[in-house]
């Protein structure tokens, strides 16, 4: 087996396997790895079904938008976990949430298959330039606007995570490493899909009023738009040579994912009573790393990355759906205004720069 397969059969076996036995306890306010748990009286076998939902529910909305085309088969899976929390009672489907976790991590280290050095460098230094400052710039200015209104610094960095890189999936991906309470994930998933699907509408409009040409547009809405998705969805209302460019913008922003993570951590151990302690990155995202570099020596059949193509988007499909699942009505409501003022300026900064940029450079 390749490197990155390998990564991902320990871990994921590993983390399915801890999921479930340790689901049997009390949930923690403040957690930096454990996630939603199951009943104690669920027994064994209940515990391996509710494993598999997540799987189920992702391939059937890969099937859907490959039958009919959606929003994207991860922001349908968001919508039904989402569906099923507010519609399904009282009960929390925590054994789901376990294993759409561990689905989840793994389909980070497939993702970095869809990614090449070479890839990246067709953008060129102006396209690498507006990436490398979007991101610094939209995660920078976040953490200081949200400090400054009073939010929870936990909530700050998931929000600045998930509007400078790749929304839903950077707030799972390094939540893990930040002190922050259950609640705080559900609200920063929640915003970074309501204003990242304003962008997908606002984008294209602005980019015509502005006389941008299609490969501009693409620039703009892969350095901009919070989620893969979201980018496609965007960059297709003007054109196929958008969807393109848009894409590999887009992917390059994921590509810092890792540094993310590390920039994340370091945020949370500055503001630690114990000290600071050098951040670690944990598996999926060292195993991102190292399957970006197997893509790079193109060692992969074709056969092989149009497996792991698939294998990546439903894993994110599952992990989607288990973020879905914590974002209860009653659980989110109010949404603090101070929180609406900060994302409203962190998505002005996320695509204002780009846009900027755009214009003077490319």
């Amino acid at each position: 087996m390749s490197g990155p397969a390998i990564i991902i059969h320990y871990h994921l076996t590993y983390d399915l396997w801890i999921a479930l036995p340790l689901s049997c306890g009390e949930d923690h306010q403040v957690t930096q790895t454990q996630g939603p748990r199951l009943s104690r009286h669920s027994g064994p076998a209940q515990r391996h079904f509710e494993a598999v939902i997540p799987v189920i529910v992702a391939a059937a909305c890969v099937g859907l938008d490959r039958w009919w085309s959606t929003a994207g088969p991860l922001m349908t899976a968001l919508l039904v976990g989402c569906l099923a929390a507010n519609l399904g009672g009282t009960a929390r489907p925590r054994g789901q949430a376990s294993a759409a976790r561990a689905l989840l991590r793994a389909g980070v280290v497939l993702v970095g298959l869809r990614l090449s050095v070479q890839a990246l460098a067709t953008l060129g230094m102006a396209g690498l330039g507006i990436v490398l400052l979007t991101v610094a710039l939209t995660f920078w200015l976040t953490c200081i606007l949200g400090d400054r209104l009073g939010l929870d610094r936990g909530l700050v960095t998931l929000v600045a995570a998930g509007f400078s890189v790749c929304g839903a999936a950077a707030i799972a991906a390094v939540e893990g490493g930040v002190r922050r309470r259950d609640r705080d994930v559900a609200l920063a998933v929640a915003m970074v899909t309501v204003f990242g699907t304003g962008l997908v509408v606002a984008l294209p409009l602005c980019g015509d009023l502005l006389g941008m040409s299609d490969r501009q547009v693409g620039v703009w809405a892969g350095a901009s738009i919070h989620e893969v998705a979201q980018v496609v969805a965007a960059a297709s209302v003007v054109g196929p040579a958008a969807v393109a460019v848009a894409t590999t913008v887009k992917l390059t922003r994921v590509a810092l994912l890792p540094v993310m993570y590390l920039l994340a951590s370091a945020r949370d151990n500055a503001a630690a009573p114990e000290g600071r302690s050098l951040p670690r990155l944990p598996w999926f995202v060292a195993g991102f790393v190292v399957a970006v570099l197997v893509r790079t020596l193109d060692v992969l059949p074709a056969s092989a990355l149009a497996t792991a193509d698939f294998g990546a988007t439903l894993f994110l499909s599952a992990g989607m759906y288990g973020l879905g699942l914590g974002l209860r009505a009653r659980d989110l409501f109010p949404v603090p205004l101070r929180l609406l003022l900060l994302c409203g300026l962190s998505t002005l900064v996320a695509a204002a720069v780009p846009g900027g940029l755009t214009l003077l450079t490319v």
